[in-house]
């Protein structure tokens, strides 16, 4: 129970820390035998500051109730 305490708190810094990442995938718009047309697009995943927050609470409830046992 300490472990995934600590990683709810760390994982819910990070969060605050960086509020998103993005990637790119490749999308083939045009496939007429040899000829290919190609798309990169950029993709962003974006969470909201509180998730972040609600995950260093829930550690912090862990912590404690892994305590006191």
């Amino acid at each position: 129970m300490k472990t995934l305490g600590i990683i709810l708190i760390v994982a819910g810094i990070a969060m605050f820390l960086f509020s998103g990442f993005s990637f790119n995938t490749e999308e083939n718009i045009i496939d007429a035998g040899p000829i290919q047309v190609n798309k990169t697009k950029e993709n962003k995943l974006n969470w909201p500051n509180y998730a972040g927050g609600i995950s260093i609470a829930a550690g912090l409830v862990v912590l404690l109730v892994g305590r006191k046992k």
